[in-house]
């Protein structure tokens, strides 16, 4: 039963980490050492990615509507408006989705440490800070997706790549990016959970073909007890994030980024 309750405790941490800029690595890292499953590594390993279909799985409920061509409610030109909202996120996926197949577990191998993930918490919190003291008064060029080009989406693409390093966090580094490229706060934050739907899927698929499907009924409690949970928290963490950026900017998320890159430096020196 406590490993139902650490599953529980982790889709709490995914739900809400996933969606804020703030990196799912670094917080998991830091949970991790204080609750860590009974499991074995590969499946600790395979959990981690996982857990995030029911992360995605709330993006997809959240905007069925928006997200689907094919709704008896949409007009001819309605839904050819929402298949070029998925063109325009295929062409972002796919810098991500080609490096991630060829480079994953290289990444892992060489990045996943507290080095890395501390270095980039800190990093791409202060490129927060600066860049959103740079927009400071300044009017978004982009503020729907009939203004995003497929050039500026394959642009976003490749500032995902970036997350491929721990620490980064994919909605950081999309959401980073597509501010740069002139999106206002709200497109780029739901450009970020568009791209996520074919990634995560993705990144999922090929963790559970790589660990196979032979689950004990245990871990097969867990990995759903852990889904479900960051099913539900992602709802309210969305729900959230859009809320907010209504008024504030995303400085906050960068002061927050330092702060727990700091906390990771720390522990690596108490948790050697």
């Amino acid at each position: 039963m406590i490993e139902i309750f650490k599953a529980a405790l982790l889709g709490i941490v995914e739900g809400v980490t996933e969606w804020l800029p703030i990196s799912s690595t670094g917080h998991m890292i830091l949970v991790e050492e204080l609750i860590s499953l009974g499991a074995s590594d590969a499946f600790q390993e395979m959990f981690r990615v996982v857990i995030q279909l029911g992360a995605i799985m709330a993006v997809v409920l959240l905007y069925f509507h928006k997200l689907n061509p094919f709704s008896a409610d949409k007009t001819s030109k309605q839904k050819k408006d929402t298949m070029e909202i998925w063109f325009k996120v295929i062409v972002g996926v796919i810098p991500a989705g080609v490096l991630g197949v060829l480079f994953d577990d290289w990444f892992n191998e060489h990045f996943y440490n507290y080095q890395t993930v501390a270095i980039a918490l800190i990093v791409y919190g202060v490129l927060f800070i600066l860049i959103e003291n740079r927009n400071n008064g300044k009017t978004a060029k982009i503020k729907s997706f009939k203004d995003l080009s497929y050039g500026t989406a394959l642009g976003i693409g490749f500032f995902q790549v970036l997350s491929l390093i721990p620490g980064t966090s994919r909605s950081g580094s999309t959401i980073l990016g597509a501010i740069i490229l002139g999106t206002s706060r709200q497109i780029a934050a739901e450009y970020s959970f568009f791209l996520s739907i074919p990634v995560m899927f993705g990144a999922s698929a090929l963790k559970l073909v790589k660990f196979g499907f032979d689950f004990t009924g245990m871990e097969l409690a867990i990995l759903l007890t852990g889904m479900i949970v960051a099913f539900v928290v992602s709802l309210i963490a969305i729900r959230f994030l859009l809320k907010y950026i209504k008024n504030n900017d995303f400085k906050a998320f960068g002061w927050y980024r330092i702060v727990l890159g700091i906390l990771v430096v720390i522990k690596s020196f108490i948790f050697k």
